[in-house]
């Protein structure tokens, strides 16, 4: 025994030592021991929800590529009329784009999108699959279920009327399918691409591009599936004045309106009648009241002829004083105007083929000296020069305007060419603003002022930065159909935090150097109007976009006076050039102050030119450090 159990004492207690493993309560240690537990059982979940989003992820960028490359085949099945092959492929389309929205919809997926950093790029990703499948079930499948149902060649004219109402029946799908797609690229673009992953930021913006394209097209679909059936007469009979312009004497929507003639739509069926020309009409006085703005520009002999009711480049102008003018002659209220040119002509003979002259008296007229078969080949150089060296009455010579136009018609209201290639003609002929309409309905009017074929020079058919390059004959005849020109966009550099661009027109007289004896004197003018013949004068209009200012105008690099008006908030200058034989000249309009950052962009005058030619690129001068 030791001392102390002898004495009867009881020992001390012993020292505690913190921070030993022996010293750790036990209930501490369990703690422990069940963190270090859910620990590990929390890795391994983490690490199955990785893998598990790993293979959504997986599965949604490989069913869109998918469904990516079933778009090619869907368009070549619709363009080639194969419409059970488009059928199939949209069934396939939305099994990929439906696969992907499911993967995307996922608890987890769904759980992930909410985490900070990372849960924007699964939100994207969900909205791309998302978006990629309303497109094909909402928007592409009843497109093509539409598109099965139509008898394309049904719907083109002919003799009996075309058949509008499968158009009236598909109007609902279209304007469903053109909201589902506009929905989804708003739905995409609303989506902050600067947070993402270059993973997700490409998909989406491929993915914005990819629809961004289709949205307006499908949104102009709906909209013709909308007006069509009524402006082609399926309730009533529309009657509209046709304006065949003359582009040899030029004015500012393509050139005079010499021909006139009554166009009759009635359930499809397209009739012309009432041939007539504006000479026949002669003076209106009073004239026929024109807005303040316009009259200032292009003085109040817009509404004293109707060979001037377009000097103005705004057609629903033009259409309405056209109109008031038919009805004060003639007694008759028409439902609207339509104005065409004889390069448009050409390009739906292209479609329909050649069309042969039928009418007695012109046959008899140009005695085999005009072609008795136009096309559209020959039929600008007909109108637009031949036709004065045969016919020397003015009169008689848009009469010929008009029996062309009307046989031209003709043949297109029989059911004459494929409307694949008849749509491509008309389709150029409006994008080139050769082919123009106005309709006296106020609903119908309000969208087609959304768009080219309605001929506004503002209102939402007119992109912020547009400049316009416009033309008046100042000959009082008909050379400008030697006139050629060019028109070009210079942007110079910033000053003041605003921009500035120039408008320059290019003309040249390419007439014969003795023109003045060679050619008749109905095309030359012989004098009359105060222009030696053989001379071609022309007023150049050059429009800025709104807000912007008309600053200078310079003539072969000269500074020249020049009128500066507004026009719709818009600023116009004008001058004049007058060019003998061969004798080129280029006049420049500065425009500043211009607010809009956009890539400017011009409209021109349609001529006897394509717009390849006249239009040149835009050049952009190089800007020093300054600048």
């Amino acid at each position: 025994m030791t001392d102390t159990q002898r004495s009867g004492t009881m020992p001390e207690e012993p020292e505690v030592r913190w921070g030993t493993k022996h010293s750790i309560p036990n209930k501490r240690r369990r703690r422990l021991l069940a963190a270090g537990i859910c620990l590990a059982v929390f890795s391994v979940i983490a690490g199955a929800a990785i893998l598990w989003l790993g293979a959504k992820a997986s599965i949604i960028k490989t069913e869109l590529e998918a469904s990516t490359q079933l778009v090619p085949k869907l368009k070549d099945s619709i363009l080639q009329n194969r419409p059970t092959e488009a059928s199939s492929a949209v069934d396939e389309l939305r099994l990929h784009t439906a696969a992907a929205r499911d993967a995307a919809s996922d608890p987890l997926w769904s759980l992930a999108s909410a985490t900070p950093w990372l849960g924007a790029n699964f939100s994207a990703a969900a909205e791309i699959a998302r978006s990629a499948d309303d497109v094909a079930t909402l928007g592409v499948a009843p497109l093509v279920k539409v598109y099965d149902t139509m008898n394309w060649d049904k719907l083109m004219p002919s003799g009996t009327g075309a058949d509008l109402e499968p158009i009236r029946k598909a109007a609902p799908a279209v304007a469903s399918a053109a909201h589902a797609v506009h929905a989804s690229v708003e739905r995409l673009n609303g989506i902050d691409a600067t947070t993402l992953s270059p993973q997700i930021a490409g998909p989406l913006t491929q993915a914005r591009q990819q629809l961004g394209s289709v949205v307006d097209e499908l949104e102009t679909a709906s909209d013709a599936a909308g007006l069509a059936p009524a402006m082609l007469g399926s309730d009533k009979p529309r009657h509209y004045l046709l304006l065949v312009q003359n582009n040899a004497e030029v004015r500012a929507t393509g050139g005079i309106p010499g021909a006139l003639v009554v166009l009759t739509a009635d359930k499809g069926k397209v009739s012309l009648s009432a041939e007539t020309s504006a000479a026949e009409l002669g003076v209106f006085n009073p004239a026929v009241a024109v807005d303040a703005e316009q009259q200032r520009i292009y003085t109040d002999r817009m509404g004293t002829f109707m060979q001037d009711v377009n000097f103005t480049p705004d057609f629903p102008t033009s259409a309405t004083i056209a109109l008031k003018m038919w009805e004060q002659k003639k007694g008759e209220r028409l439902d609207g105007a339509i104005s065409i040119d004889p390069v448009a002509l050409g390009y739906i003979l292209d479609a329909t083929g050649p069309v042969s002259l039928q009418d007695p008296q012109m046959l008899a007229l140009t005695k085999g000296k005009l072609p008795a078969q136009l096309s559209g080949k020959n039929v600008v150089k007909t109108l637009l020069s031949d036709v004065y060296a045969q016919i020397k009455d003015p009169k008689v010579q848009d009469l010929y305007f008009a029996s062309v136009a009307k046989e031209i018609f003709g043949a297109l209201s029989s059911g004459k060419g494929e409307a694949k290639n008849l749509l491509a003609g008309v389709g150029k002929g409006v994008s080139e603003h050769r082919i123009l309409l106005w309709s006296g309905d106020t609903a119908e009017q309000s969208t087609l002022a959304k768009y080219t074929l309605g001929g506004s020079i503002s209102g939402p058919s007119v992109p912020a930065a547009q400049f316009g390059a416009y033309f008046n004959d100042g000959t009082g005849a008909k050379m400008d159909y030697y006139v050629k020109r060019t028109v070009q966009l210079i942007r110079q550099c910033p000053a003041n935090g605003y921009g500035t661009v120039k408008v320059r027109v290019t003309s040249t007289n390419t007439a014969p150097a003795d023109a003045a004896t060679s050619l008749p004197a109905y095309v030359t003018g012989g004098g009359a109007f105060g222009v030696p013949a053989g001379t071609a004068q022309s007023n150049v209009i050059a429009y800025g976009p709104a807000q912007a200012q008309v600053e200078t105008a310079t003539q072969d690099g000269k500074g020249v006076p020049f009128g500066a008006q507004l026009h719709d908030d818009r600023p116009v200058g004008t001058l004049s050039v007058r060019l003998a034989p061969g004798q080129s000249s280029t006049v420049e309009f500065t425009f500043g102050k211009i607010i809009q950052q956009s890539q400017p962009e011009v409209v021109v005058t349609p001529t006897i030119q394509s717009m390849d030619e006249v239009i040149l690129p835009t050049q952009s001068e190089t800007c020093g450090a300054a600048g």
